[in-house]
């Protein structure tokens, strides 16, 4: 692949041209600048990954792969995403778009890589966020049959759950942040009532600390471990999208990022460390085996209470509800910007005149959403084995694609600058990361059928969807290179060139 010189070279550190902004004000884009802060990016962020869901719905078969060694492989992965995040922080103190992927992607490898990028990354996010309907619907339905014995079809779930994220992410960033800072307390509030009630207690065989010694660690099923591990921070990396709308952003961004990672990676591995002393470590495989889904719904009414486990079948479902509206403004804001850059029609590219979001970008990945979830229900598809898993694999793994890609454009941006980021940041980091990134990206699709539980054919069809959307991208790029030359030439442009341009 041709590697191309940006269109414009990023200023050294310390001379960046960004201007401090208000918070509240609008900036040419008419999204509202200066109006998130790290916790509120952070919430997006975590948000993303959906923890209570995560540690419920996925743990135990990390747990049942893995055995009481899996804590450790939410570490690994959790480390290997800070080294992702240290050369991706130190890029976003220099490229100050909000294009997040395509554009540290473009300013590094060139503006076909940019484009490839950009298709990636909206079949990834969509993928997510589509797909994680039919975890909506299985959610909900869990909820009310445990709680009150109803039982209401999958599609009216799902298809209701469409209309709620759009309403949400119609709404104002600031109103998004604060619903996602509520329901974020709510669902790691439920997991810490468990870790007090079975530390208080002792656990079911006195408190231990055996899942991190080596011969609990290094077993054939760690490899799994990490593949569900590395699934779960799903997410974290969309802290750049929202520059536009953050407060300093060179200092929100990084902060949130590290807050993220570190959170998830902790609170991960304490959490399934927890579920194992709820159990005990000589039984805990056979509490995995013989009820998977109600491991921890088993272990919070023991040591908390019912009441609790009633909670927590409600608090999955506001957790997806989280994860969806924060991946929901992710993709927006991608379409946002390429509606801007000219790649993608114009309207996308609107923002409400009072709520200041780009609302006509929601509706688009609404109907999108809408379509999909209506096929899948047409074709009698199994929510969860199907409209989730189809959607979600080649979601996660373009997304892990993205991540390995940005870190060999950090390492081939920060040759071609000058900069005073210092070696760690711009080579060290980035270069263990990208290696790091590809071997779990590896790994996973060594394990998919562990994950998806599809045939040969099917998982075949889904991770070959990675390189055929880059691959659309680069044609796309060509395509636009010879009939709309000027948006090829500002595709990944600077706000200082965007505004002057507009």
């Amino acid at each position: 692949m041709t590697v191309e010189s940006a269109s414009r070279e990023e200023a050294p550190q310390g001379a960046d041209p960004q201007h401090p902004v208000a918070a509240g004000s609008d900036d040419s884009s008419g999204l509202r600048r200066g109006s998130l802060g790290v916790a509120d990016i952070a919430f997006f962020v975590v948000s993303a990954a959906a923890p209570l869901t995560v540690m419920a719905g996925v743990a135990p078969l990390a747990i049942g792969t893995g055995g009481i060694g899996a804590p450790v492989g939410y570490l690994l992965a959790g480390i290997t995403l800070a080294l992702f995040a240290v050369g991706f922080t130190a890029m976003t103190r220099h490229v100050r778009s909000s294009g997040g992927f395509y554009a540290f992607i473009t300013r590094g490898l060139g503006r076909p890589a940019g484009f490839g990028a950009a298709t990636l990354a909206l079949l990834a996010y969509n993928g997510m966020q589509i797909g994680v309907y039919g975890l909506l619907a299985t959610g909900t339905q869990d909820a009310l049959e445990a709680l009150w014995g109803i039982h209401v079809p999958w599609p009216a779930i799902a298809l209701a759950g469409v209309f709620v994220i759009w309403y949400l992410g119609y709404r104002s960033i600031e109103f998004g942040a604060k619903v996602l800072g509520v329901l974020l307390l709510a669902e790691t509030g439920i997991l810490v009532l468990l870790a007090g009630g079975v530390l208080l207690d002792g656990g079911a065989e006195g408190v231990a600390l055996d899942s991190f010694t080596p011969g609990n660690v290094l077993v054939p099923g760690t490899g799994a471990v990490l593949a569900f591990a590395f699934a779960a921070f799903t997410g974290f990396e969309s802290t750049a999208i929202y520059r536009r709308e953050a407060r300093d952003p060179n200092r929100t961004i990084p902060r949130a990022t590290y807050i993220a990672v570190g959170f998830l990676g902790l609170f991960y591995a304490f959490s399934v460390w927890i579920v194992i002393q709820a159990y005990g470590s000589s039984h805990i495989m056979t509490a995995v085996t013989t009820d998977p889904v109600g491991l921890f719904f088993t272990a919070t009414t023991e040591y908390v209470g019912g009441w609790a486990a009633d909670l927590m079948h409600v608090f999955i479902v506001t957790s997806i509800i989280a994860s969806q509206l924060a991946f929901h403004n992710a993709i927006n804001r991608y379409g946002f910007s390429l509606a801007r850059e000219g790649v993608l029609p114009e309207a996308l590219g609107r923002v409400h005149p009072k709520h200041r979001s780009p609302y006509v970008a929601g509706i688009a990945q609404s109907v999108l959403a809408l379509i999909c979830v209506t096929a899948f229900a047409a074709a009698g598809a199994d929510p969860y084995r199907q409209l989730l898993l189809w959607m979600n694999t080649p979601g996660s793994i373009g997304l892990m694609a993205l991540q390995a890609i940005t870190a060999v454009a950090v390492l081939r941006y920060f040759r071609r600058v000058r900069h005073q980021e210092g070696r760690w940041r711009t080579l060290i980091a980035p270069l263990a990361s990208a290696v790091l990134m590809t071997g779990a990206m590896v790994l996973i699709i060594s394990k998919i059928g562990l994950m998806t539980g599809a045939s040969f054919t099917t998982n075949t069809v889904l991770v070959s969807m990675v390189p055929v959307a880059f691959v659309v991208g680069l044609l796309l790029s060509q395509q636009v290179r010879r009939s709309r030359p000027e948006v090829y030439t500002h595709f990944a442009r600077e706000p200082d060139e965007e505004d002057t341009a507009g």
